[in-house]
């Protein structure tokens, strides 16, 4: 059995797997602010979960920067937690191996592995407070990106150097528009989101040579209602470099993906010794 943990600014989801990737159990808790709260909080749900059973491997997923060999999270987006040491606050609890990982590669993971028979090489892009990035090829997280997704994309807007994040994110749609895309009807608005977002897919497209972008988070679930604008885009900044543009997908399980993913990592590391 695998456990998962998807630990977000808001709720924590925690799940078990079978080794052979069927849903068991979860449960979900409200993020504490403070990271002793949350430790305490999580091993007291680990066990009302599990009871006496142990995980034969856990993988945690976190929405931050972090040190995989020693299992400590560095820096957090939407959590005030720095240099959190959380595979060995949670060794005594879980007993088993520990994987952390950034919450979007999972993500991507598990929509990569949704359209394996199609795509080899599948960048994920969340769009959502922030705008989270996970490159898979062959069923594999590449980790030529960053976990810093898209505060690390430096790109000129209106004159100025800029993170793609603080102007294409669901936060800065808010600031832009005064309004979530969900609430969001005027085509002018959609336009501006369209063109903000395609900025960066370029720079993403020309750089990595994805055979497929699939487009997650709270923005990526409207996708249907700004696709053909986002095309249009791409196009107009396209490039004679980028002779196959890759085709755009929304996600196809966003609300699962990355405690799916999760289970993939757990079973990945298990066959690979």
């Amino acid at each position: 059995m695998y456990l998962t943990i998807d630990v977000g600014g808001s709720k924590v989801l925690i799940a078990t797997f079978s080794s052979d990737g069927n849903l068991q159990k979860s449960t979900k808790f409200k993020t504490p602010i403070m990271y002793p709260d949350f430790i305490l909080e999580l091993k007291k749900e680990i066990k009302g979960l599990l009871g006496d059973e142990h995980p034969d491997s856990c993988a945690i997923a976190l929405p931050g920067t972090l040190d995989r060999e020693n299992g400590v999270a560095l820096f957090f987006g939407n959590l005030p937690w720095e240099n959190v040491k959380i595979r060995d606050d949670l060794s005594d609890t879980l007993h088993c191996p520990i994987y952390l990982e950034n919450d979007a590669k999972l993500a991507g993971l598990a929509e990569a592995d949704a359209v394996s028979d199609l795509y080899s090489r599948v960048l994920y892009v969340t769009v959502s407070t922030g705008i989270g990035l996970g490159l898979t090829v062959d069923g594999e997280i590449d980790y030529s990106v960053k976990d810093a997704g898209g505060k690390a994309i430096m790109l000129e807007h209106q004159g100025k150097i800029m993170a793609w994040e603080e102007f294409a994110s669901g936060k800065a749609i808010v600031a832009q528009s005064g309004k979530m895309a969900s609430e969001i009807t005027d085509e002018s608005d959609w336009y501006l989101v369209s063109r903000n977002i395609a900025i960066g897919l370029i720079s993403l497209i020309t750089t990595l040579s994805p055979d497929c972008i699939v487009i997650g988070g709270g923005v990526g679930a409207h996708l249907e209602k700004f696709h053909e604008k986002l095309h249009d885009e791409l196009e107009l900044y396209r490039s004679k470099m980028i002779v196959n543009m890759p085709q755009i997908m929304k996600a196809q399980h966003p609300e699962q993906a990355v405690i799916y993913g999760g289970y993939l990592l757990c079973k990945s590391k298990i066959n690979n010794g």
